[in-house]
């Protein structure tokens, strides 16, 4: 297993660090199957040791798994992820193990949820939401944790795989395909394709934004009933079955005209073959639900360190998750859907109308034009004033008048006091007259 697995991961795990534009989603079929890539490369030779420890604010169950030396290895099946603890066996016959210490292997089933993922590193650089921890027994000591900032996710210690799962998308292709096409009259496919890709009974490993790939590479509108869209798939995918290239090469050379004029015939066919193979995987869905989840696995990528890695791959190879220029519109659950075009007759009733994400563009036209249309006339002020001290008095003023319980009171004076105070005006102009009349009669 090479070195670009760890780096898929490690961006991986990063884009759901940075949950934010095209990032925001839960791990899907890619991003668990690369996790447990991560934790076999990572755990390869390492031997832990002691208790599984579980974080105080997890409400998920404990881990009742203790033991003197062990190993990790982990699989992978659509979106769960299984962690199986080894007990390592003594070459000593005398040696037994411990009391209350596990002498069977144990099996920990995880979901992500939306934001779960695996990391090791040293005992003093422990992630802030790791929720689950295996100690190893070198010194210094590390750490491999489970980590999940949301606490969507949860783990089932002594776990199975779900049940109610179907086939996994990616490596129970077959099984898959024939689980999805004997069930197509079940009442589940009625709805539209969008949502029935979500049904983990049919589709184990499909999320959001492989939904929205396969759809949009199909040109599949996504509010389309969902038999429809499979009805004329075949349970054996012929694709997988075909005569290739090499093995034309690999056959007898010709001797004769006769056996030229074979194998220009046998070649002719196989291409006509390829060219019908490419139309057929154009229509076939459920082939799409396998090959865009593996594309995912294999895109390549730079940098090791989860905190620089580089994602710029994973969104140059998105065409339609958030992406500029496409459509959102949320579906009868509420999640929403990515797509482009018409989104078919079976859109939600009470959904708002579709909204085009479009690229957010900053203004860099320095134009006579754009000046001139840019340039807006200053308003006057209503209080010039010549001097900045006097300008700043006013602001203060305003400002503190501006506050609640600051106003001054004859903002706010009754029509009682207004009376009140217009009649001592009154009365005092009064007095003032009588005081002039009775001064002029003196003066006479």
């Amino acid at each position: 297993m090479s070195l670009d697995v760890i780096i898929r991961y490690v961006i991986l795990v990063q884009q759901l660090q940075n949950s934010s534009v095209c990032y925001n989603k839960m791990p899907e079929a890619p991003e668990i199957h690369l996790a447990s890539l991560y934790v076999n490369k990572m755990c390869e030779g390492l031997v832990f040791t002691g208790p599984v420890r579980k974080s105080d604010v997890s409400k998920s169950p404990n881990v009742p798994f203790t033991c003197e030396a062990y190993r990790i290895t982990a699989t992978s099946r659509g979106k769960e992820v299984k962690l199986t603890l080894t007990p390592m066996k003594s070459y000593d016959p005398k040696q037994t193990f411990e009391s209350g210490h596990a002498d069977q292997p144990m099996d920990i089933v995880f979901r992500f949820g939306m934001s779960g993922y695996f990391r090791l590193t040293t005992e003093d650089e422990l992630p802030k939401h790791a929720h689950l921890r295996f100690y190893s027994k070198e010194k210094p000591c590390r750490v491999l944790s489970y980590v999940d900032a949301r606490r969507f996710g949860s783990w089932q210690p002594n776990g199975t795989w779900q049940p109610d799962r179907g086939p996994c998308i990616m490596f129970e292709y077959k099984s898959f395909r024939e689980n999805v096409l004997s069930h197509l009259t079940d009442r589940a496919f009625d709805r539209p394709i969008c949502e029935v890709l979500l049904n983990q009974k049919y589709f184990n490993g499909i999320g959001n934004y492989l939904r929205a790939e396969i759809l949009f590479r199909l040109n599949i509108p996504p509010f389309v009933s969902a038999r429809a869209t499979m009805e004329g798939l075949k349970s054996e995918d012929l694709c997988e079955n075909e005569t290739t290239d090499t093995e034309v090469k690999e056959q007898t050379p010709f001797s004769g005209l006769s056996d030229a004029l074979h194998f220009l015939t046998l070649l002719f066919s196989i291409q006509k073959t390829k060219k019908n193979r490419v139309k057929g995987e154009t229509a076939d869905l459920l082939r799409m639900c396998h090959s865009v989840p593996l594309e995912v696995v294999n895109l390549g990528g730079k940098g090791y360190d989860p905190e620089k890695a580089d994602y710029s791959d994973f969104e140059a190879w998105l065409q339609c998750y958030y992406v500029d220029g496409m459509t959102s519109m949320r579906d009868h659950n509420g999640r929403t859907m990515w797509f482009k075009g018409d989104p078919g007759p079976m859109v939600p009733k009470d959904s708002k109308s579709p909204k085009t994400k479009r690229a957010k563009k900053d203004d860099h036209d320095y134009t006579h034009k754009k000046r001139e249309a840019g340039t807006k006339t200053p308003k006057k002020e209503k209080y010039p004033c010549s001097k900045e001290a006097g300008c700043k008095g006013r602001q203060t003023e305003k400002s503190w008048q501006d506050v609640p319980g600051n106003t001054p009171q004859y903002k706010h004076r009754s029509t009682a006091q207004k009376r009140k105070s217009s009649t001592t005006e009154l009365s005092a102009g009064a007095g003032s007259r009588r005081s002039r009349r009775v001064t002029r009669q003196n003066s006479k």
